[in-house]
Protein backbone atom coordinates (compact mmCIF):
# COMPACT_ATOMS: atom_id res chain seq x y z
CA UNK A 1 0.00 0.00 0.00
CA UNK A 2 1.31 3.45 -0.93
CA UNK A 3 1.88 5.81 1.98
CA UNK A 4 1.26 9.52 1.41
CA UNK A 5 1.18 12.54 3.69
CA UNK A 6 -1.13 15.41 2.70
CA UNK A 7 -0.41 18.69 4.47
CA UNK A 8 -3.16 21.27 4.79
CA UNK A 9 -5.65 18.41 4.82
CA UNK A 10 -8.35 20.47 6.53
CA UNK A 11 -8.28 22.99 3.68
CA UNK A 12 -10.19 22.96 0.41
CA UNK A 13 -7.60 21.34 -1.85
CA UNK A 14 -5.92 19.19 0.79
CA UNK A 15 -9.16 17.54 1.82
CA UNK A 16 -10.17 16.87 -1.79
CA UNK A 17 -6.77 15.29 -2.46
CA UNK A 18 -6.89 13.12 0.67
CA UNK A 19 -10.38 11.83 -0.14
CA UNK A 20 -9.45 10.94 -3.71
CA UNK A 21 -6.26 9.16 -2.68
CA UNK A 22 -8.12 7.24 0.04
CA UNK A 23 -10.65 6.08 -2.55
CA UNK A 24 -7.74 4.91 -4.74
CA UNK A 25 -6.55 2.65 -1.93
CA UNK A 26 -3.58 4.72 -0.77
CA UNK A 27 -2.68 4.87 2.92
CA UNK A 28 -3.33 8.56 3.47
CA UNK A 29 -2.25 10.54 6.51
CA UNK A 30 -3.49 14.09 6.85
CA UNK A 31 -1.69 16.90 8.62
CA UNK A 32 -3.32 20.09 9.86
CA UNK A 33 -3.97 22.30 12.86
CA UNK A 34 -7.76 22.02 13.32
CA UNK A 35 -8.49 19.15 15.73
CA UNK A 36 -12.25 19.18 15.11
CA UNK A 37 -11.78 18.86 11.33
CA UNK A 38 -9.14 16.22 12.03
CA UNK A 39 -11.58 14.09 14.01
CA UNK A 40 -14.06 14.24 11.14
CA UNK A 41 -11.38 13.11 8.69
CA UNK A 42 -10.29 10.30 11.00
CA UNK A 43 -13.89 9.10 11.12
CA UNK A 44 -13.77 8.92 7.31
CA UNK A 45 -10.69 6.72 7.28
CA UNK A 46 -7.95 9.34 7.08
CA UNK A 47 -5.60 9.30 10.10
CA UNK A 48 -4.89 12.83 11.24
CA UNK A 49 -1.75 14.40 12.70
CA UNK A 50 -2.35 17.66 14.50
CA UNK A 51 0.83 19.62 13.91
CA UNK A 52 2.11 23.11 13.24
CA UNK A 53 4.51 23.23 10.29
CA UNK A 54 6.25 26.19 11.87
CA UNK A 55 7.53 23.67 14.42
CA UNK A 56 10.44 21.88 12.76
CA UNK A 57 10.30 18.81 14.99
CA UNK A 58 6.58 18.24 14.35
CA UNK A 59 6.89 18.80 10.60
CA UNK A 60 9.87 16.50 10.16
CA UNK A 61 8.33 13.74 12.29
CA UNK A 62 5.19 13.74 10.12
CA UNK A 63 7.29 12.79 7.07
CA UNK A 64 8.63 9.61 8.66
CA UNK A 65 7.49 6.46 6.86
CA UNK A 66 5.96 8.35 3.93
CA UNK A 67 6.70 7.55 0.30
CA UNK A 68 5.06 10.71 -0.99
CA UNK A 69 4.36 14.09 0.54
CA UNK A 70 1.80 16.39 -1.07
CA UNK A 71 2.33 19.82 0.43
CA UNK A 72 -0.93 21.79 0.17
CA UNK A 73 -0.64 23.72 3.43
CA UNK A 74 -0.29 27.47 3.03
CA UNK A 75 -1.64 30.78 4.22
CA UNK A 76 -3.58 31.91 1.17
CA UNK A 77 -5.20 35.32 1.28
CA UNK A 78 -5.01 38.63 -0.58
CA UNK A 79 -4.47 40.39 2.72
CA UNK A 80 -2.48 39.93 5.93
CA UNK A 81 0.81 40.51 7.71
CA UNK A 82 3.95 39.54 5.83
CA UNK A 83 5.32 37.80 8.92
CA UNK A 84 2.33 35.46 9.06
CA UNK A 85 2.69 34.57 5.39
CA UNK A 86 6.42 34.01 5.80
CA UNK A 87 6.04 31.72 8.80
CA UNK A 88 3.36 29.59 7.16
CA UNK A 89 4.56 29.50 3.56
CA UNK A 90 8.34 29.77 3.80
CA UNK A 91 9.25 28.37 7.21
CA UNK A 92 6.61 25.64 6.94
CA UNK A 93 7.89 24.57 3.53
CA UNK A 94 11.49 24.57 4.77
CA UNK A 95 10.53 22.19 7.55
CA UNK A 96 8.61 19.87 5.23
CA UNK A 97 11.53 19.79 2.80
CA UNK A 98 13.89 19.03 5.68
CA UNK A 99 11.60 16.17 6.76
CA UNK A 100 11.50 14.75 3.24
CA UNK A 101 15.30 14.77 3.01
CA UNK A 102 15.74 13.34 6.49
CA UNK A 103 13.32 10.47 6.01
CA UNK A 104 14.03 9.60 2.38
CA UNK A 105 10.65 10.53 0.92
CA UNK A 106 10.38 9.29 -2.68
CA UNK A 107 8.68 12.39 -4.10
CA UNK A 108 7.57 15.78 -2.80
CA UNK A 109 4.73 17.46 -4.69
CA UNK A 110 4.63 21.10 -3.73
CA UNK A 111 1.52 23.18 -4.44
CA UNK A 112 2.50 26.73 -5.34
CA UNK A 113 0.39 29.35 -7.13
CA UNK A 114 0.02 31.17 -10.43
CA UNK A 115 -0.05 34.40 -8.40
CA UNK A 116 3.73 34.52 -8.80
CA UNK A 117 3.15 35.60 -12.45
CA UNK A 118 0.79 38.45 -11.66
CA UNK A 119 2.23 41.89 -12.44
CA UNK A 120 -0.75 44.19 -13.14
CA UNK A 121 -0.42 43.72 -16.90
CA UNK A 122 -2.22 41.44 -19.33
CA UNK A 123 -0.51 38.08 -19.80
CA UNK A 124 -1.65 35.41 -22.25
CA UNK A 125 -0.60 31.76 -22.48
CA UNK A 126 2.15 32.24 -19.90
CA UNK A 127 4.57 29.33 -19.72
CA UNK A 128 6.52 28.21 -16.68
CA UNK A 129 9.50 30.10 -18.15
CA UNK A 130 7.64 33.43 -18.24
CA UNK A 131 9.49 36.35 -16.70
CA UNK A 132 8.32 36.93 -13.15
CA UNK A 133 7.64 40.42 -11.78
CA UNK A 134 10.50 42.17 -10.05
CA UNK A 135 8.18 42.84 -7.12
CA UNK A 136 5.54 40.18 -6.33
CA UNK A 137 1.93 41.37 -6.23
CA UNK A 138 1.44 40.76 -2.51
CA UNK A 139 2.80 38.92 0.53
CA UNK A 140 1.16 35.66 -0.52
CA UNK A 141 2.82 35.64 -3.96
CA UNK A 142 6.16 36.76 -2.50
CA UNK A 143 6.31 34.02 0.12
CA UNK A 144 5.07 31.29 -2.23
CA UNK A 145 7.89 32.21 -4.61
CA UNK A 146 10.40 31.95 -1.77
CA UNK A 147 8.93 28.54 -0.91
CA UNK A 148 9.42 27.43 -4.52
CA UNK A 149 13.09 28.36 -4.28
CA UNK A 150 13.46 26.22 -1.16
CA UNK A 151 12.00 23.24 -3.04
CA UNK A 152 14.15 23.77 -6.12
CA UNK A 153 17.21 24.13 -3.89
CA UNK A 154 16.42 20.79 -2.24
CA UNK A 155 15.99 19.21 -5.67
CA UNK A 156 19.59 20.15 -6.43
CA UNK A 157 20.55 18.24 -3.26
CA UNK A 158 18.80 15.12 -4.52
CA UNK A 159 15.17 15.45 -3.41
CA UNK A 160 12.77 14.33 -6.13
CA UNK A 161 10.31 17.21 -6.20
CA UNK A 162 7.69 18.70 -8.48
CA UNK A 163 6.15 22.16 -8.14
CA UNK A 164 2.62 22.83 -9.38
CA UNK A 165 1.15 26.27 -10.08
CA UNK A 166 -2.64 25.90 -10.25
CA UNK A 167 -4.75 28.88 -11.28
CA UNK A 168 -8.08 29.86 -9.70
CA UNK A 169 -9.03 26.60 -7.94
CA UNK A 170 -12.79 26.22 -7.48
CA UNK A 171 -15.43 23.59 -6.80
CA UNK A 172 -17.55 22.23 -3.94
CA UNK A 173 -15.89 23.27 -0.70
CA UNK A 174 -14.45 26.51 -2.14
CA UNK A 175 -14.31 29.07 0.67
CA UNK A 176 -12.27 31.70 -1.11
CA UNK A 177 -12.68 32.43 -4.82
CA UNK A 178 -16.42 32.49 -5.48
CA UNK A 179 -17.47 33.28 -1.88
CA UNK A 180 -15.54 36.57 -2.13
CA UNK A 181 -17.37 37.40 -5.35
CA UNK A 182 -20.69 36.48 -3.75
CA UNK A 183 -19.94 38.79 -0.84
CA UNK A 184 -19.01 41.66 -3.16
CA UNK A 185 -22.17 41.08 -5.19
CA UNK A 186 -24.28 41.21 -2.04
CA UNK A 187 -22.69 44.37 -0.68
CA UNK A 188 -22.02 47.05 -3.29
CA UNK A 189 -21.79 44.98 -6.43
CA UNK A 190 -18.77 43.51 -8.19
CA UNK A 191 -16.48 46.17 -9.68
CA UNK A 192 -16.36 45.51 -13.41
CA UNK A 193 -13.41 46.95 -15.32
CA UNK A 194 -13.53 47.37 -19.08
CA UNK A 195 -16.90 45.66 -19.34
CA UNK A 196 -15.46 42.45 -17.90
CA UNK A 197 -13.59 41.64 -21.11
CA UNK A 198 -10.43 40.47 -19.30
CA UNK A 199 -9.74 36.75 -19.73
CA UNK A 200 -8.80 34.40 -16.94
CA UNK A 201 -8.13 30.72 -16.34
CA UNK A 202 -9.71 28.58 -13.64
CA UNK A 203 -9.05 25.02 -12.48
CA UNK A 204 -11.71 22.69 -11.14
CA UNK A 205 -10.54 21.13 -7.88
CA UNK A 206 -10.74 17.53 -9.13
CA UNK A 207 -8.49 18.48 -12.03
CA UNK A 208 -5.91 19.86 -9.60
CA UNK A 209 -6.09 16.61 -7.64
CA UNK A 210 -5.52 14.74 -10.90
CA UNK A 211 -2.43 16.90 -11.41
CA UNK A 212 -1.20 16.02 -7.92
CA UNK A 213 -1.57 12.31 -8.62
CA UNK A 214 0.13 12.61 -12.00
CA UNK A 215 3.01 14.44 -10.31
CA UNK A 216 3.45 11.61 -7.83
CA UNK A 217 3.69 9.00 -10.60
CA UNK A 218 5.67 11.09 -13.09
CA UNK A 219 9.02 9.64 -14.21
CA UNK A 220 12.30 10.87 -12.78
CA UNK A 221 13.01 13.12 -15.76
CA UNK A 222 9.82 15.07 -14.98
CA UNK A 223 11.05 15.95 -11.47
CA UNK A 224 12.83 19.17 -10.63
CA UNK A 225 10.41 21.19 -12.78
CA UNK A 226 7.50 23.58 -12.37
CA UNK A 227 4.12 22.91 -13.99
CA UNK A 228 1.10 25.11 -14.67
CA UNK A 229 -2.36 23.66 -14.03
CA UNK A 230 -5.60 25.08 -15.40
CA UNK A 231 -8.75 23.84 -17.09
CA UNK A 232 -7.31 25.05 -20.39
CA UNK A 233 -10.49 27.02 -21.06
CA UNK A 234 -9.88 30.78 -20.77
CA UNK A 235 -13.09 32.70 -20.09
CA UNK A 236 -14.03 36.38 -20.01
CA UNK A 237 -14.77 37.76 -16.56
CA UNK A 238 -18.29 38.89 -17.50
CA UNK A 239 -19.11 35.50 -19.04
CA UNK A 240 -17.87 33.68 -15.94
CA UNK A 241 -19.87 35.90 -13.59
CA UNK A 242 -23.01 35.54 -15.71
CA UNK A 243 -22.71 31.75 -15.69
CA UNK A 244 -22.01 31.41 -11.97
CA UNK A 245 -24.72 33.75 -10.76
CA UNK A 246 -27.18 32.35 -13.29
CA UNK A 247 -26.58 28.83 -11.98
CA UNK A 248 -26.98 30.05 -8.41
CA UNK A 249 -30.18 31.90 -9.24
CA UNK A 250 -28.77 35.13 -7.82
CA UNK A 251 -29.09 38.47 -9.68
CA UNK A 252 -25.66 39.66 -10.78
CA UNK A 253 -24.86 43.19 -9.56
CA UNK A 254 -21.89 44.93 -11.10
CA UNK A 255 -20.45 48.43 -10.94
CA UNK A 256 -18.69 49.78 -14.00
CA UNK A 257 -15.38 51.37 -12.97
CA UNK A 258 -12.23 52.41 -14.77
CA UNK A 259 -9.06 50.42 -14.18
CA UNK A 260 -7.14 53.35 -12.58
CA UNK A 261 -10.06 54.19 -10.29
CA UNK A 262 -10.53 50.57 -9.21
CA UNK A 263 -6.83 50.08 -8.46
CA UNK A 264 -6.68 53.38 -6.57
CA UNK A 265 -9.71 52.38 -4.49
CA UNK A 266 -8.07 49.05 -3.66
CA UNK A 267 -4.86 50.80 -2.62
CA UNK A 268 -6.86 53.24 -0.49
CA UNK A 269 -8.71 50.45 1.30
CA UNK A 270 -5.44 48.67 2.00
CA UNK A 271 -4.06 51.84 3.60
CA UNK A 272 -7.23 52.35 5.64
CA UNK A 273 -7.30 48.80 6.99
CA UNK A 274 -3.60 49.00 7.76
CA UNK A 275 -3.91 52.12 9.92
CA UNK A 276 -7.33 51.18 11.34
CA UNK A 277 -7.05 47.40 11.90
CA UNK A 278 -10.24 47.26 13.96
CA UNK A 279 -12.26 47.79 10.77
CA UNK A 280 -12.14 44.07 10.09
CA UNK A 281 -10.14 41.03 9.05
CA UNK A 282 -9.54 42.21 5.49
CA UNK A 283 -10.71 45.03 3.18
CA UNK A 284 -13.78 44.46 0.97
CA UNK A 285 -11.28 44.33 -1.91
CA UNK A 286 -7.59 45.02 -2.40
CA UNK A 287 -5.52 46.26 -5.32
CA UNK A 288 -4.65 42.63 -6.02
CA UNK A 289 -8.23 41.32 -6.04
CA UNK A 290 -9.26 44.20 -8.32
CA UNK A 291 -6.32 43.38 -10.57
CA UNK A 292 -7.41 39.77 -10.95
CA UNK A 293 -10.63 40.98 -12.57
CA UNK A 294 -9.06 43.88 -14.46
CA UNK A 295 -6.16 42.16 -16.24
CA UNK A 296 -6.10 39.05 -18.40
CA UNK A 297 -3.98 36.14 -17.27
CA UNK A 298 -4.04 32.76 -18.98
CA UNK A 299 -1.52 29.95 -18.66
CA UNK A 300 0.12 27.47 -21.02
CA UNK A 301 -0.39 23.90 -19.73
CA UNK A 302 1.38 22.12 -22.59
CA UNK A 303 4.31 21.08 -20.38
CA UNK A 304 1.93 19.49 -17.85
CA UNK A 305 0.19 17.63 -20.64
CA UNK A 306 3.46 16.45 -22.18
CA UNK A 307 5.49 15.45 -19.11
CA UNK A 308 2.82 14.70 -16.49
CA UNK A 309 0.18 13.36 -18.89
CA UNK A 310 -2.16 15.84 -17.24
CA UNK A 311 -5.60 16.30 -18.76
CA UNK A 312 -8.39 18.40 -17.17
CA UNK A 313 -11.26 15.93 -17.53
CA UNK A 314 -13.89 18.04 -15.74
CA UNK A 315 -14.77 20.86 -18.10
CA UNK A 316 -15.40 24.39 -16.88
CA UNK A 317 -19.19 24.37 -17.34
CA UNK A 318 -19.49 21.01 -15.58
CA UNK A 319 -17.38 22.29 -12.70
CA UNK A 320 -19.47 25.44 -12.36
CA UNK A 321 -22.65 23.34 -12.29
CA UNK A 322 -21.18 21.12 -9.56
CA UNK A 323 -20.15 24.14 -7.51
CA UNK A 324 -23.58 25.75 -7.85
CA UNK A 325 -25.36 22.52 -6.90
CA UNK A 326 -23.20 22.23 -3.78
CA UNK A 327 -23.75 25.86 -2.87
CA UNK A 328 -27.51 25.62 -3.32
CA UNK A 329 -27.66 22.40 -1.30
CA UNK A 330 -26.97 24.36 1.88
CA UNK A 331 -23.74 22.45 2.63
CA UNK A 332 -21.56 25.54 2.11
Amino acid sequence: MTNVLVTGVTGFLGRAAAMRLRDMGWQVTGLGRDPDAGRMLAAQGIPFIQADLRNQREAEAACAGQEYVIHCAALSSPWGRYRDFYESNVTGTQHIVSGCLRHGVRRLVHVSTSSVYFDYVDGFNLSEEAKLPRKPANAYAATKLLAERIVTGAAVKGLSAIILRPRGVFGPGDNSLFPRLLHANQSRGIPLVGGGEAQLDLTYVDNVVEGLIRACFAPANAAGRIYNLTNGEPVKVIDLLSRVFGLLGIPLRTRSVSRPAALAAGRGLEWLYRVLPWLGHEPPFTRYTVGLLAFSQTLDISQSRRLLQYEPHVRLDDGLRRFAAWRRSGKA
